[in-house]
């Protein structure tokens, strides 16, 4: 009886959900200061873009990598101070995962955790031009998930609806 009970917890315990950041690593990282050293002249403050991509793909049956991008672009006037583009990654072991929440797992937790060394990578690439540090402000990574979504849902159902007339229209383009 003892056995029969340790078997049904071990197989209960292999069918646990289980989540883990196996690893972290720098996938990308670029930086350019295409107008140095002239730039360093200029006596106008400059001015910042950020943008955020996150990114995912399964690598084995529970093994996951998820990307977090950001691409600085600093200007002066009309002239680029710096770009910085750093792509920061993880893998990720997620096993008896609902399919529902594992997008959700991949879209929005795993680039939460990546983000924090994507932040600390991007201002230390900046300091190496002897350029103040930039700090990259916090991302709702769920209100990006949720916008991506709502996105994806948008372009099925105009796709849908583009197949429903036997019409298919170039994207941007409407049927009056």
């Amino acid at each position: 009886m003892a056995d029969q009970n340790q078997n049904s917890q071990e197989n209960q315990d292999s069918q646990d959900p289980s989540f883990s950041l196996q690893r972290t690593y720098v996938k990308d990282l670029s930086l350019e200061m295409p107008n140095a050293p002239q730039i360093f002249l200029e006596q106008e403050g400059p001015t910042v873009e950020v943008s955020i991509n996150v990114g995912g793909q399964r690598l084995a049956e529970t093994v996951y990598e998820a990307s977090v991008t950001a691409t600085v672009t600093t200007r002066i006037g009309d002239k680029v101070l710096y770009l910085v583009e750093a792509t920061q990654a993880g893998i990720f072991e997620a096993a008896n995962i609902p399919a529902d929440q594992l997008d959700p797992l991949i879209g929005i937790v795993c680039p939460t955790m990546l983000y924090p060394y994507l932040r600390a990578n991007v201002a230390d690439a900046i300091t190496r031009t002897s350029l103040p540090p930039l700090h990259l402000a916090e991302v709702n990574f769920q209100g990006l998930y949720e916008q991506r979504v709502a996105q994806l849902a948008e372009e099925q159902q105009g796709q849908q609806g583009q197949q429903d007339s036997g019409l298919i229209l170039p994207p941007g383009m409407t049927r009056q």
